[in-house]
């Protein structure tokens, strides 16, 4: 990301199979990413304390559980990292997090992994669904059982409009629906978004759902 050239020497399957290499950004710009600690709300993720966090208990006032899982903070370096990837469209940035990613949905494999869509709109000017490419990036198989309709990008809303936003998502037609499903989103911000797709889903008879994102 600081655009510094990486040297490293071809291995042999590379050389041998015509894999293209993978791009990777230098450990100094890796460091920059806050990994969660174990000091984190057990519903959210979010960091500092390991009591449940205001923004859970809102949720559960409301009858909502959170069972959210994320890897890394989202400080100014990951804020610099989704505003190269996602909007300046720089599509092989989707592997920079392929390892911590493999590990952490290792723990899941159980589940089916559905990631959050976009809006029709929002795919045609990015081209690209954030969150698959991440996915794609570490390997991880995953199923599109949803679809989003457009809607005012949550990116451009503050925190009482993104906490007011109206469902818009739907299933798609002839999908068949596990007992098991973690959906996987880009940023959790306010938890809104995660909660819309998850509601969707249990109204169709989904029993267990987990949510999890790169960033929180």
């Amino acid at each position: 990301m600081c655009s510094s050239q990486l040297k490293e020497r071809l291995t042999f399957s590379q050389f041998f199979l015509l894999k293209p290499e993978k791009p990777r950004i230098c450990s100094s710009c890796f460091e920059n990413f806050e990994q969660i600690t174990d000091q984190h709300c057990p519903g959210c993720c979010r960091k500092g304390s390991a009591e449940i966090c205001s923004d859970c208990q809102s949720w559960s006032r409301e009858g909502y559980q959170v069972q959210h899982f994320s890897c890394f903070t989202y400080n100014q370096a990951m804020k610099d990292y989704f505003s190269q990837y996602k909007f300046q469209g720089d599509y092989l940035l989707r592997f920079v997090f392929r390892e911590t990613v493999r590990e952490k949905m290792r723990a899941f494999k159980d589940y089916l992994a559905v990631p959050v869509p976009v809006s029709p709109e929002k795919f045609r000017h990015r081209g690209f669904n954030q969150v698959e490419g991440i996915l794609d990036g570490a390997g991880i198989a995953y199923k599109n059982i949803l679809e989003k309709r457009d809607t005012v990008a949550q990116s451009s809303k503050n925190r009482e409009e993104r906490l007011q936003t109206q469902q818009c998502f739907s299933i798609k037609e002839d999908q068949h629906l596990p007992e098991k499903i973690i959906l996987i989103d880009d940023i959790y911000t306010t938890g809104k978004t995660l909660q819309l797709a998850k509601q969707i889903l249990l109204e169709a008879g989904v029993k267990e759902i987990l949510t999890f994102s790169i960033a929180r």
